[in-house]
């Protein structure tokens, strides 16, 4: 017989588990989705996931490793090939002189960053994160039982953090630093010559490693995608995280890989040997056959991502109080929000991101994702990974929504 569900029969949970926040955007994204069940016209814009599917090409080779047996335990750190495959892109799409020792395969870019935050972190360690940043880089970090530092860049900055407030926040405690460029959840971009600006004070300090979160290089709208490890005084300090999931609409095929020093990629490894072993070996084999392609095959689908946000900017800009950023990477707007502060419609009364977010899922019948969430309380997410008219739908119905609020 099952015990009651009660407080004296359950389990005392640990203090790792009550001190973690739950994802925001996994919790707004399943709170859409039983609004949609009860029979409510719910559009989500709260999740990172492309609407396109993943080309014919790619599950080709994933039929094939099928037909051809390819189901049995591979190398923890992934097949070879794959990771010789890995090694060739880094080189031809970012120069990146990385070889096979220095790739890692796992279950997703998410895993790949938590691998490297358990290799390095230990108990005070200090970790910079510039923000907004993605919601679970300072879980990873509380779980590592380090300390999130963070390196705020308002809208006025295009949220990019200078390489002046990245030096103020590095002490002796300073060991690992993580960010991503294209940026989720503005859509910002570093250049090269703000890279390099921060290249520059991180070779000062050798004891920072940083996490270059690059799953978005592809999705980019002007120029060409640059990586901090580029720059070979900082190549030693930089792990670079990339995986399949977005410019390739792989996210359900769980594939993340990072390029890094060969003692940081051992660490990984033998971290996820314990946890993981190696992600899914019909996943790498057709993994091979998206890396091994050139990015031009993504001409189509990036065109279309600016084209929604083009649409979606042009709409928000037509309403009254939010202001906006351009951003020039990623399927993301983050326009500040502030301006609605003390602001009220009905029960509904706005103080926070958190509570127009709610609002306009209440109200509005949108789902969002409140920038508190991403370290910026004065901004909401939108995700642009959905159809034109979509869009336009739901920027109609936030529009008549935030107009009422007074």
């Amino acid at each position: 017989m099952l015990p009651k569900n009660d407080s004296q029969n359950m389990i005392q949970l640990s203090d790792r588990l009550l001190g973690m926040e739950e994802s925001a955007t996994l919790a707004m994204s399943k709170k859409s989705r039983e609004l949609k069940q009860s029979g409510k016209d719910i559009i989500s814009l709260s999740l990172g996931e492309p609407d396109f599917f993943t080309p014919d090409f790619i599950k080709a080779a994933a039929k094939k490793a099928i037909d051809e047996n390819y189901t049995k335990y591979t190398p923890v750190s992934g097949y070879d090939d794959l990771r010789e495959a890995i090694a060739d892109k880094f080189n031809r799409d970012n120069r990146l002189p990385y070889k096979k020792e220095n790739i890692v395969v796992s279950t997703g870019a998410k895993q790949s960053i938590i691998n490297v935050v358990m290799s390095v972190m230990n108990a005070g360690d200090e970790c910079i994160i510039p923000a907004p940043y993605w919601v679970s880089y300072v879980e990873m970090v509380k779980v590592a039982e380090g300390v999130p530092v963070i390196v705020s860049a308002s809208i006025d900055q295009d949220f990019k953090i200078t390489p002046a407030q990245l030096e103020a926040a590095i002490t002796p405690k300073s060991k690992l630093m993580i960010f991503s460029t294209p940026c989720n959840p503005t859509g910002s971009v570093y250049t090269k010559e703000e890279l390099a600006a921060l290249a520059k004070i991180i070779a000062k300090y050798p004891q920072l490693l940083v996490i270059c979160d690059e799953i978005y290089e592809h999705i980019r709208f002007e120029g060409n995608h640059e990586s901090l490890a580029q720059f070979p005084e900082v190549f030693e300090q930089v792990v670079t995280v990339n995986g399949v999931s977005k410019a390739w609409a792989m996210t359900g095929w769980r594939l993340g890989y990072i390029g890094a020093p060969k003692y940081i990629a051992e660490a990984c490894e033998k971290i996820q040997g314990q946890f993981t072993s190696a992600t899914c070996s019909i996943t790498q084999r057709a993994t091979i056959s998206a890396v091994s392609s050139k990015p031009e095959v993504l001409n189509e689908m990036v065109t279309a991502f600016k084209n929604r946000r083009d649409l979606v900017l042009d709409l928000l800009n037509e309403i009254p109080g939010l202001k906006t950023n351009l951003p020039k990477g990623a399927f993301y707007v983050f326009p500040d929000i502030s301006s609605f502060f003390g602001k009220s419609h009905g029960e509904h009364v706005i103080n926070n991101s958190g509570e127009m977010a709610m609002y306009l899922l209440s109200e509005a019948l949108v789902a969002v994702v409140g920038g508190d969430a991403f370290g910026d309380n004065n901004c909401i997410r939108f995700s642009y990974a959905t159809s034109e008219d979509i869009l336009t739908e739901a920027l109609s119905r936030i529009k008549l929504a935030l107009a009422k609020l007074n």
